[in-house]
């Protein structure tokens, strides 16, 4: 090769790969606006928990704070238990009915109390799931290793003291169809003790998911929840199904297997079921429903991808969150899409149903390549991803390798009045009520009576001046207007509030009135 013709490529070469570097860095921590939390104890997470009667309850309170702490409760109905040292709730209630609770930690600097609501009877998942989910990191190279680390992380890391529970297991962990419930085995090069993985993350006081997909296989080309033999023996299809114009080689199958995976999951113990096909419709979005609610176990039921709209009302009442739209990717692009485009799903949320705009593109990610990188977004756009999806009451599923978290995507995830907005009860999804372009404001009601609202640029003009007007949120009068995000009160005011927000960026805020 001609030594110009090389010297102009590796020119070239070397300039992309900077170009890159620049665009994927680590957030500086100039940029944290989240205070650090204090050493006394806190108690944090959500102020309601929903259990099936007789189902296990698995609960740990979420408390930041100086360790050792001790927990304690008032109130816990017959059957429920509490660990003393790990704040752990464990056992079971028979009788439908709210419960309420006083919960409390202790260190050596103090005490902090809490109440909270025990609701047994058919809805769970009363708040949208906080956790991780593996498919943003790993894609469909996961093993059982990668999984119990994370896990591991998300206690070490404190994470767990803020509400983050789940820990997901998407595509790729499946092996063969066989043992004595005839269902999906794990594949054992890359899982070989899923009991074991199930026992070690409950034991750290957080939960797990798993996934399927009522096809004959799955996008990962794994073995899925039906065949086209009665065997269950996995065979690479040739049935088709029209998506997008276009014929793509998967299919559910004549024979059905649902309730022996369901049977399954729910005696390896887990928590959580991600249910991926398109297009999504009502007979297996409801086979698999009943068959989880038989199982003896609360498992969250969430389906994946791009759920219809033109039947959400149904397919809403037989599961607890769906996707509103296809695979989030970490750019702006695939980020601003979702941010002024789910109205139309907001009559459909609610405690125990939750709309999804799919996972957290937050930290460090990498999906199937070995090579991992920081987020793309930066740090104003990181800010605008999680307070909209806080404002939507969306669920929380980072997608991030936990054990390389940064203090600044720590302080995203562990700022509990941002997080209280995504929690509370009320589980109002919080919508458009001024726009000008890409210039908007979300807000929504919360059950104390406050307001929340977003103040959006995502324009791409450089700073722009946004006014949340008190007649676009049917009120009157003076209200104290506070900054989430750095948790303090900026004053009071009277019929509007402006700020300047940063391109791409946000200002999230509450509203109280004066008394």
């Amino acid at each position: 090769m001609n030594k110009n013709i090389f010297k102009i490529l590796l020119t070239g070469f070397l300039l992309v790969v900077a170009q890159l570097g620049v665009s994927a860095q680590s957030i500086s921590a100039d940029a944290i606006l989240t205070p650090k939390a204090g050493t006394e104890p806190k108690i944090n997470g959500a102020k309601v928990f929903g259990v099936r009667p007789n189902h296990p309850i698995l609960y740990t309170i979420p408390a930041s704070g100086k360790r050792p702490m001790t927990f304690s409760a008032t109130g816990l109905p017959k059957g429920v238990t509490l660990d003393q040292k790990t704040g752990k709730i464990a056992g079971s209630v028979a009788e439908k009915g709210t419960y309420k609770i006083v919960l409390e930690a202790s260190n050596s600097l103090g005490k902090a109390t809490k109440e909270f609501k025990l609701v047994v009877g058919e809805e769970i998942a009363l708040t949208p799931p906080m956790g991780w989910n593996h498919y943003n990191i790993y894609g469909t190279r996961i093993t059982q290793e990668q999984v119990l680390t994370q896990a591991k992380a998300m206690a070490s890391t404190g994470l767990i003291n803020y509400g983050w529970s789940y820990m997901n297991i998407d595509d790729g962990w499946q092996g063969k169809r066989g043992g004595k419930n005839f269902a999906i085995l794990p594949d054992s090069t890359r899982f070989p003790n899923m009991q074991a993985l199930v026992n070690e993350v409950h034991d750290l006081g957080l939960k797990i998911g798993t996934y399927s997909t009522p096809w004959i296989e799955s996008y990962g080309h794994r073995v899925g929840g039906s065949a086209m033999n009665p065997e269950g023996t996995f065979e690479r299809t040739k049935e088709t199904v029209a998506r997008n114009k276009k014929l793509i080689p998967f299919a559910i199958g004549t024979y059905h297997f649902w309730n022996n995976d369901a049977k399954q999951f729910a005696e390896w113990g887990f928590d959580y079921l991600k249910y991926d096909w398109n297009p999504i419709e009502m007979p297996e979005t409801k086979a698999m429903f009943d068959a989880l609610r038989n199982s003896g176990r609360d498992i969250v039921f969430s389906l994946s991808n791009s759920t219809p709209f033109a039947t959400i009302k149904d397919l809403s009442t037989v599961s607890n969150a769906w996707r509103t739209g296809g695979d989030i990717k970490d750019n702006w692009k695939s980020l601003k899409s979702r941010i002024f485009t789910q109205d139309k799903w907001a009559p459909y949320a609610r405690p125990g149903h939750w709309n999804d705009p799919d996972m957290m593109i937050l930290g460090v990610v990498g999906w199937n390549t070995a090579e991992k990188w920081p987020s793309k977004l930066t740090a104003d756009e990181q800010y605008t991803h999680m307070t909209a999806w806080c404002l939507m009451s969306v669920p929380l599923l980072l997608g991030n390798d936990i054990s390389k978290l940064d203090e600044f995507t720590f302080s995203l995830l562990t700022n509990q009045e941002v997080l209280d907005v995504n929690q509370d009860p009320l589980g109002k999804q919080a919508m458009i009520i001024s726009q000008n372009e890409d210039i908007g404001v979300l807000a929504k009601d919360l059950e104390d009576g406050t307001k929340a609202a977003g103040l959006f640029n995502l324009s791409d003009n450089g700073t722009q001046p946004v006014i949340l007007k008190w007649e676009d949120l049917k009120i009157k009068g003076k209200y104290i207007v506070r900054d989430l995000w750095r948790q303090k009160d900026l004053g009071i005011f009277d019929k509007e509030f402006k700020a300047d927000v940063a391109q791409h960026g946000v200002v999230m805020i509450s509203l109280r009135a004066v008394k």
